[in-house]
């Protein structure tokens, strides 16, 4: 039931990816949301997925394939990592990705960044990495990285495609609307790079609290928004002399 309602979505609301050529004779920064152990690893948390699943390990992949790509060329990258005071809890959700815990962390494919000089780690804690770079001082680390670095293309990964990829690219496309990420063009979302997770409806039914969230489902409403506010969504990634974004 679940794989005809997600082709009767794609008919109704057909997503058109793209190849995306990086050049090279400008400066993309790739983000990297949420590639957390609390998000990704099976078991790590209340948020973790129960079991092993197709559409994360893919994504963990892809975005590993692509950090080291970037860290090679010494190109910036910038890592949100989810992290909540025990205090403060981030509703509708259950106590997830608390600090100090392993869940807050990356997932092992990418701890290997933590090491790497063109690599900056943004501890955040709400949904939107935009909002979560904001200092008390009010100065933005996302936006200060963005302008030190000169970066005119934005390459985005991570999870959840369809809430924290979503609000973060939703956020900087406005920003850069109006401006305030100068000189950024351009913002790419990869969809093997993202990945959401699965509740399927009868499991919903059965947990207090709960909504349902069919992973495919989602995963192309979430590429779909993106779009509709004017991202690119990107089915391959190449890097090459010519600007072909």
């Amino acid at each position: 039931m679940v794989s005809q309602t997600v082709e009767l979505l794609k008919n109704e609301i057909p997503l058109e990816q793209e190849s995306v050529v990086l050049s090279e004779d400008s400066v993309t920064g790739l983000v990297l949301v949420d590639i957390i152990n609390g998000f990704c690893t099976v078991g790590a948390g209340n948020l973790a997925p129960r079991e092993s699943n197709r559409q994360i390990s893919g994504m963990i992949n892809e975005s590993a394939r692509l950090a080291r790509l970037f860290c090679e060329k010494k190109l910036p990258v910038l890592a949100f990592l989810d992290s909540h005071h025990p205090s403060k809890p981030e509703d509708p959700y259950p106590p997830h990705c608390i600090v100090g815990t392993d869940e807050s962390n990356l997932v092992p494919a990418l701890r290997w960044l933590e090491n790497e000089t063109n690599v900056t780690i943004r501890r955040k804690d709400c949904f939107d990495g935009y909002f979560g770079s904001i200092e008390e001082d009010g100065s933005n680390v996302f936006e200060d990285w963005v302008k030190k670095n000169k970066i005119k293309t934005l390459l985005v990964v991570g999870v959840c495609t369809d809430i924290c990829v979503l609000d973060f690219v939703c956020s900087t496309m406005s920003a850069k609307n109006h401006g305030l990420l100068k000189p950024l063009e351009n913002v790419v979302v990869y969809s093997q790079g993202c990945a959401t997770f699965n509740v399927p409806l009868e499991v919903a039914r059965n947990t207090k609290g709960a909504l349902a969230h069919p992973q495919e489902f989602m995963h192309h409403v979430g590429l779909y928004m993106a779009k509709e506010r004017g991202a690119k969504i990107a089915n391959q990634v190449l890097f090459g002399a010519e600007e072909k974004i």
